[in-house]
């Protein structure tokens, strides 16, 4: 037999002693809930029984209000899914959410909201981050990702699932996990590290929030790169910081110039290994420059790590954090790149010293991360699976990535200049000065190529107006076609 859900009870307050009739109050407040948008066209209701039941009163009043609303068009009945709101409600009778807001907000008076809000722009201002397709940053192969294997581990888990899997989980992540994620990066990133150094986060961006919070107090300075990540950027103007911009050349930051603008900041926020967005690696050179930095002024290094496993030119190059002999640097990582987005994991490995104040604000934010994914991602590393897709991915991307290369060159020419394609899922191409490179950019969002300009990731001047391209999503032979309507929006004016 087909079984009907109940629906959504609603709030109906009942005055037995008020003069008013019982079936009058249900239908009132049914149609002030109707009225004011808090029962939408389509939502369900309860049946009677179930309504007469939760109010503590005999069916008959519900039976008069439900016949009373039925009749004035309020409520319609469906074959098979029971009572609902009517569809074909006028429309002064159901005030869309965003109108019925503004009237709120109008009315309330002043709306007073922290400062800082006003850091972060409008994501109405920058298309480009709004759609998917051809050129989309952080955009990966999803229809080569093994689904079938994911869904077995997935379901596997849930058959082994007890009553302590529903309780809270440690604070640092699954233990199992953990290990796992240690072994991977002393094998694979050339990390010193033990499981009880990582904490599970639910991507990079969450990790450099706890680890703005433990070690950056406002007004702390933060040398950062320049151009660099904005995202990163905003957590640390959140957090107070003042923001020190520093410049990248072909051998990643350049730590003679961080010492020179401002010697005693109080950490440095790095991409190493694929800086982001110039894509280009720090020379070992420098990576020992600013550990010596770090420690003789005491500062500390976040390295994030955001997809070092895609190399095509060599091996992946060793993490900074593997270099360090003193504990001066945290390192983040987010398998956002590797596997999908929506998963929401990353980790953040913590000098042993600091685990405690790490755990303290994690436990103050959200008491810790969601054991279940974790557990099913554990059994696809543990199992294989991990390395073996990585290996499939490092192929696929590389193809793409040369696709995307030699189309820029047939069609762009001497236009542009590319940067950073030995690595990674993106590439950087700059143009020349004075290029409006948001303007084109916007342009392109209108025709489905998802284009970043250079600009936003600048803090001071921008010396190098360009764009950054993903390869991750698109495919080999949709390639030139997209580098092709790129060529047209630069050879329009205007």
């Amino acid at each position: 037999m087909k079984r009907v859900a109940f629906g959504i009870l609603p709030t109906i307050m009942i005055d037995r002693k008020a003069p008013k009739a019982l079936h009058r109050q249900i239908y009132d407040a049914y149609r002030t809930a109707i009225v004011d948008g808090s029962l939408r066209p389509g939502q369900r209701i309860p049946s009677t029984r179930v309504l007469a039941s939760e109010l503590g009163v005999s069916r008959f009043p519900v039976l008069n209000a439900y016949a009373q609303l039925l009749a004035e068009g309020y409520f319609e009945s469906r074959v098979g899914a029971g009572t609902v709101i009517s569809s074909f409600l006028p429309d002064q009778l159901t005030p869309s959410g965003v109108t019925g807001a503004r009237l709120a907000a109008t009315r309330s008076g002043p709306r007073p909201v922290a400062r800082r809000s006003s850091i972060l722009p409008s994501l109405e201002g920058s298309p480009w981050l709004l759609g998917w397709g051809a050129f989309g940053v952080g955009q990966v192969a999803f229809d080569e990702f093994p689904l079938h294997v994911w869904s077995n581990l997935v379901a596997r888990r849930c058959r082994h699932m007890d009553a302590k899997s529903f309780h809270y989980g440690n604070q640092l992540g699954s233990r199992a996990f953990r290990e796992t994620i240690a072994t991977y990066l002393r094998t694979a990133r050339s990390l010193h590290c033990e499981a009880e150094q990582v904490m599970i986060v639910s991507g990079s961006q969450q990790a450099l929030e706890i680890s703005a919070r433990v070690l950056l107090d406002p007004g702390s300075r933060v040398w950062v790169e320049e151009p660099g990540y904005r995202l990163a950027r905003y957590v640390l103007s959140l957090a107070g910081c003042h923001l020190v911009p520093v410049p990248v050349d072909m051998e990643g930051l350049d730590v003679a110039a961080g010492i020179k603008r401002c010697r005693k900041a109080r950490a440095a926020l790095v991409t190493p290994s694929h800086q982001f967005p110039l894509g280009v690696t720090m020379s070992a050179s420098r990576r020992l420059q600013l550990l010596d930095w770090a420690q003789s002024t005491g500062s500390w290094i976040i390295e994030d790590d955001y997809d070092s496993e895609y190399r095509y030119e060599s091996l992946p190059i060793a993490s900074l954090q593997g270099l360090d002999a003193n504990g001066r640097v945290i390192y983040i990582g987010t398998f956002s790149k590797v596997l999908f987005p929506s998963l929401r994991l990353g980790y953040v490995v913590i000098p042993s010293d600091l685990v405690d104040r790490f755990l303290a604000i994690r436990w103050a934010m959200d008491l810790g991360p969601p054991s279940f994914y974790q557990e099913v991602l554990a059994d696809f590393i543990r199992e294989g699976y991990f390395a073996r897709h990585i290996r499939r991915m490092r192929i696929l991307y590389r193809d793409r990535r040369s696709a995307l290369v030699d189309s820029i060159g047939k069609e762009l020419g001497s236009m542009v200049e590319v940067l950073g394609s030995e690595a990674g899922m993106h590439l950087a191409v700059t143009l020349p000065n004075g290029s409006r490179d948001l303007e084109i950019a916007a342009r392109a969002a209108r025709q489905n190529l998802w284009i970043w300009p250079l600009s936003p990731c600048y803090v001071g001047e921008v010396s190098r107006p360009g764009f950054i391209l993903g390869f991750g999503s698109t495919a080999v032979a949709d390639i030139p076609r997209a580098v092709r309507e790129l060529r047209n929006l630069l050879t329009v004016r205007g």
